[in-house]
């Protein structure tokens, strides 16, 4: 047998023994996150770019604490906790429990540049996934758009999405953590600036800490989800009013 029938068929045992499915879950997830995805994502910065402005997030030191502190005291309240809602909500087949939430995440948004780029990252994610897509909660919640009953904020698209590809509930919440990390880091690697390795770095120490998000997020309590982050909300209502502007929030 020759070197490459040998090879030829030790690949084709490889892809009989593995898990398709799962690899197609991984695919699915991989997908979701994807920075390239058309949502324009890219464009906003959650109040960052005026925390840089004011100098208060400066360096690679304060771009670590401001993600940390954003994590553990803003995104596990809010936008994680919405994330694992709607999840719970679409895997339920709840269309009644998803335009409740979104009008809850409308209101939870006090400033307007977030709460616009919110629903517009939302319905632009839904729009891509719907199309190929099958649930019927997906669909449902489509024409609830169509309708008016409801914006299609970010975190619930994600969550909805997520749910109706299948996806493990923990490793979504992880992929949605990691990219809002990523997003923000990137930005402040931007803003400040900083060297690409001083953002990796940052990356690297937020393993445990998206980790213990999630924990906390599977299984949100109610009377914390919306807590608000003061400085972060003042700060993004700042933004409108920069003299100049890398981003739209």
């Amino acid at each position: 047998m020759s070197t490459g029938t040998a090879t030829t068929t030790a690949t084709a045992d490889i892809i009989m023994n593995t898990d398709s499915a799962a690899l197609m879950r991984l695919g699915a997830l991989l997908h979701l996150v994807d920075p390239t995805l058309p949502i324009g994502g890219f464009n906003h910065s959650g109040g960052l770019e005026t925390f840089v402005q004011q100098n208060q997030v400066h360096d690679a030191a304060t771009l670590h604490e401001y993600v940390a502190v954003q994590l553990a005291q803003n995104w596990v309240y809010n936008d994680g906790a919405y994330v694992s809602l709607a999840f719970d909500a679409a895997a339920g087949n709840n269309l009644t429990a998803l335009i409740e939430l979104d009008e809850k995440i409308g209101a939870a948004k006090a400033p307007r540049e977030i709460r616009e780029a919110g629903f517009k990252l939302g319905v632009r994610l839904l729009k891509i996934f719907a199309r190929h897509e099958t649930a019927e909660i997906l669909h449902a919640f489509q024409t609830a758009l169509t309708q008016q009953q409801a914006k299609g904020y970010f975190p619930l698209a994600f969550g909805l999405v997520s749910a109706c590809m299948g996806l493990d509930k923990a490793q979504a919440l992880y992929a949605f953590y990691y990219n809002a990390a990523v997003g923000t880091v990137t930005n402040g690697v931007k803003l400040i600036p900083l060297s690409q390795m001083a953002g990796q770095d940052i990356l690297f120490a937020l393993r445990a800490p998206i980790a213990q998000a999630v924990a906390e997020s599977l299984h949100p309590d109610a009377e914390w989800t919306g807590a608000a982050t003061l400085a972060a909300d003042i700060r993004a209502m700042q933004h409108e009013r920069l003299y100049t502007r890398l981003y739209m929030s």
